[in-house]
């Protein structure tokens, strides 16, 4: 065994961890990335990168098989499915190579392999070969291990009939049927991927609503898409077993008071993620943990052990890729003994469905709970011209204002480019703007982010695109 010490060791190279190793390698920190699998993590290797491939290819196909509508003939169109896994697979891996180029570039220094916490400033790394060896960490160690999808009994994952997001975005083929067990964030992003390339879709979810904690209003509308394409919705209830036999997987549910059986070629299980942290030996180093497993930390990002850091999925929700980046710059200044800590006013979230949802800050509901008293100006994405060129006209952003002050509290979409356009939203609320701000910006004529604008108008009783109410 040999001792190797560095100013800093990372372990777990996702968005995090891999984001935090370059920013230590800036500011001078001579740092170790351990990582036990892959670098870039979940996002890069099976998550967000691969995921939103497939679904530009899915709207891909989708429009061509409507293009006659407006003059264009395609043909039919065909998914060769090999080929379009392979093109996923170039853009991950140049992805997950640049991002080990980096954290090297940048004086990092790589170790493949699980770690265990030994100390406080000691890791123990087993390697492929069963080898160990123990590095030490002068300065700080940063927990970046993500977190793992949530397995339930009765639905044994085997990696081909009955599968995770994990195998989900690199599928041999395009199943005929395929049932989700959880119509979230993950299970209707990949769901209505494999609805656009031929799949009947049917939604398992035990809650009365799809994305559950997305306004309502929002959800709607996905949901309208979703069933016009053929999808099918099955709220309140509950997954109790499935059976594969063969290449055909039986699900049994609970639905409306009654025993159902659905017949699948797949089965997606998509109920959620749990913090990935049981095998790093916390427990012997007096880590601190809540009662979901979630690491504890303050606003330095440091746990209850002095030198011990955590940071991304692991400490706790929201599971996003971007909160995890801005915890990794934040701890590598903490730990360069920069004055920094973990503070914002607004985290955006993203929902890649179609149409898509992105929204921060306040919803409705959320104000109205906090006894806050509010506007609400609503744009609908019909009444743009270049959402009707585009053709892309469901859906409108609604903007949630302060009544007595005007000022910006939240932004909601769902719509054409959602995801892109709520940057100005997120950028308004860190910014303490108010509605007047985006009301009185002048926004480029003919785009979607005029819609941002006319919702703000709308809020004050100023819109001229839109009969104000």
């Amino acid at each position: 065994m040999t001792d190797k010490s560095y100013d800093a060791i990372v372990v777990g190279g996702g968005p995090g961890g891999y984001v935090a190793a370059i920013r230590l390698g800036q500011l001078g920190q001579q740092t170790l990335v351990v990582e036990k699998e892959y670098m870039g993590g979940v996002c890069l290797n099976w998550g967000c990168i691969p995921s939103k491939a497939l679904i530009a290819a899915a709207n891909l196909a989708d429009k061509m098989k409507h293009a006659d509508a407006i003059g264009i003939s395609a043909g039919e169109v065909k998914i060769d499915v090999t080929k379009l896994q392979a093109w996923k697979s170039t853009i991950v891996n140049k992805l997950t190579s640049n991002v080990a180029s980096l954290v090297k570039a940048n004086g990092g220094a790589i170790q493949m392999g699980k770690a265990k916490l030994t100390g406080a400033h000691t890791v123990l790394v087993t390697k492929e070969d069963g080898k160990t060896e123990t590095f030490v960490a002068r300065k700080g160690i940063v927990l970046a291990t993500g977190a793992a999808p949530i397995r339930i009994p009765g639905f044994e994952i085997d990696d081909k009939v009955v599968i995770t997001a994990r195998e989900a975005v690199s599928l041999p083929k395009v199943p005929k049927t395929l049932v989700l067990i959880g119509g979230g964030v993950i299970g209707m992003e990949l769901g209505m991927v494999y609805q656009k390339l031929g799949s009947k879709v049917i939604v398992v979810e035990m809650m009365d609503q799809l994305l559950p904690g997305i306004d309502v209003d929002l959800v709607k509308v996905v949901e309208r898409r979703f069933t016009q394409e053929g999808g099918e919705v099955l709220l309140g209830a509950k997954a109790k077993s499935c059976k594969v036999e063969g290449e055909i997987a039986t699900v049994t549910i609970e639905h409306k008071g009654e025993t159902r059986e659905l017949k699948a070629d797949n089965v997606l299980v998509a109920v959620g993620f749990r913090p990935d942290a049981g095998d790093l030996g916390l427990d012997g180093v007096g880590v601190k943990l809540d009662k979901r497993g979630h690491i504890l930390i303050d606003d330095k990002l440091q746990t209850n052990v002095p030198g011990i850091y955590a940071i991304g999925d692991v400490t706790g929700t929201p599971y996003l890729a971007h909160r995890a980046m801005t915890q990794g710059e934040v701890v590598a200044e903490v730990i360069a003994g920069k004055k920094a800590a973990y503070d914002f006013r607004a985290m955006p979230s993203a929902v890649f469905t179609d149409p898509e949802i992105a929204t921060v800050g306040l919803s409705e509901r959320e104000a109205k709970e906090k006894n806050i008293k509010i506007k609400i100006g609503k744009y609908p994405f019909a009444a743009s011209g270049r959402a009707l060129a585009v053709r892309e006209t469901a859906g409108f952003i609604k903007a949630i204002v302060d009544a007595d002050k005007n000022q910006v509290l939240g932004v909601h979409i769902v719509g054409p480019e959602a995801s892109d356009l709520i940057a100005e939203g997120t950028l308004a609320i860190e910014m303490c703007a108010y509605a007047e701000d985006i009301a009185l910006t002048i926004h480029p004529h003919p785009t979607l982010s005029e819609s941002m604008n006319e919702a703000f108008k709308h809020a004050l009783k100023e819109a001229v695109h839109i009969l104000n109410k």
